[in-house]
């Protein structure tokens, strides 16, 4: 009998230590979180960062209007990278000298120098006072000015100037102030400056040999502000050819693809394109064109996704009005169906012949 009920004693206690482990693991199980509802937690603060951000961007941008000149200029993202912009045969263009003008005090620019492709073998071992001489041979003479972003080692903007070359023209590249390997901080008037003097530094060298000034995006409006400031110093470029061109700065942000995501938000004029303006990021393509007397091509792709292509036809109606003649102005649109987007128009198989075309028009 007494085995019996300590047996009974022992079942007892046993089965209330299994109760309270039991009811002890229904409370943890209970208080710790699914994996769902954990998931649901970080989605919903991800999107409230994601909030904060977009609505603070317009205010940091008004606030702080240097944000604003960085992403128009974007000359912190010196792309490619690991590129040595000394040393330009690194990138297969081992007919070109490297050098540095002084366009004012305090600003070295650095600048590449391609002579045609025909003179390849001429040019190894060339010292820099050759390559100078060798602008006043006649040949035609183009002034690239690139971009906003990365340097003019850019894949595309090499491939340019090889086929510029290809054709038999010197090709001068610069880095703005800022860019790739030259001194200083971007501003417009600075990009201008530092545009003006190199095409002086090369008028002083190409004797009656034509110059042209190419500008590319946001160089296009460098290239027209620096023949309108040419015309004011009664000199007429001999000819400008702008690739991707806006009407100005104000409307080539208000469709660019970064104001895609504000132009809907409340004040998006006044955050984004009023501070613009305000701080002197102008660029006035249209305004400009109404003022040069330079023969003018305008290229410009159908696809273009970063400048649409309706601007570069605003400004081809604007350059006819203002120059009254047909003559003086062209405009070559590439198909959308060719893939050229906003930088790829120098791969068009055609384009060489139309680049001659409209040189030999310069001629006189």
């Amino acid at each position: 009998i007494k085995r019996l009920r300590m047996r009974k004693r022992t079942g007892d206690r046993d089965s209330k230590k299994q109760k309270t482990a039991g009811d002890e693991a229904g409370v943890s199980s209970s208080a710790q979180p699914r994996p769902s509802s954990r998931l649901l937690w970080w989605v919903k603060r991800g999107l409230l960062v994601v909030c904060v951000i977009y609505v603070s961007v317009p205010f940091m941008m008004r606030l702080f209007p240097d944000i604003i000149k960085h992403l128009v200029y974007s000359h912190r993202v010196r792309v490619p990278f690991f590129v040595n912009l000394s040393q330009p045969a690194d990138l297969y263009l081992n007919h070109t000298v490297n050098m540095y003008l002084k366009s004012e005090q305090g600003i070295s620019l650095g600048v590449w120098h391609t002579v045609p492709e025909s003179q390849w073998k001429e040019a190894q071992g060339k010292d820099l006072e050759w390559y100078q001489d060798s602008l006043g041979a006649g040949i035609p003479i183009i002034i690239y000015l690139h971009g906003n972003g990365g340097t003019r080692a850019a894949s595309h903007r090499v491939g340019l100037v090889r086929v510029l070359s290809a054709i038999g023209y010197h090709v001068l590249a610069l880095d703005y102030r800022g860019f790739g390997d030259s001194t200083g901080e971007p501003t417009e008037v600075g990009l201008t400056t530092d545009t003006l003097y190199l095409y002086q530094w090369v008028k002083a060298r190409s004797g009656s040999s034509l110059v042209v000034l190419w500008g590319h995006s946001l160089g296009t409006g460098v290239a027209t502000n620096t023949a309108v400031k040419l015309i004011e110093q009664g000199i007429v470029v001999d000819g400008v050819i702008i690739e991707g061109a806006y009407t100005n700065i104000r409307q080539g942000g208000a469709h660019h693809p970064f104001g895609w995501f504000y132009w809907k938000f409340p004040g998006f004029e006044y955050f984004f394109l009023d501070t613009m303006a305000e701080n002197n990021v102008i660029f006035p393509n249209d305004e400009n064109l109404k003022r040069m007397r330079s023969r003018l091509l305008i290229l410009h792709a159908e696809d273009d996704h970063i400048v649409p292509i309706h601007m570069a036809q605003q400004l081809y109606e604007i350059a006819q009005s203002a120059q009254n003649s047909g003559n003086q102005v062209k405009m070559i649109p590439f198909s959308g169906s060719l893939g050229y987007h906003h930088n790829g128009l120098y791969k068009d198989p055609h384009l060489p012949d139309i680049i001659r075309e409209f040189v030999h028009t310069l001629a006189p």
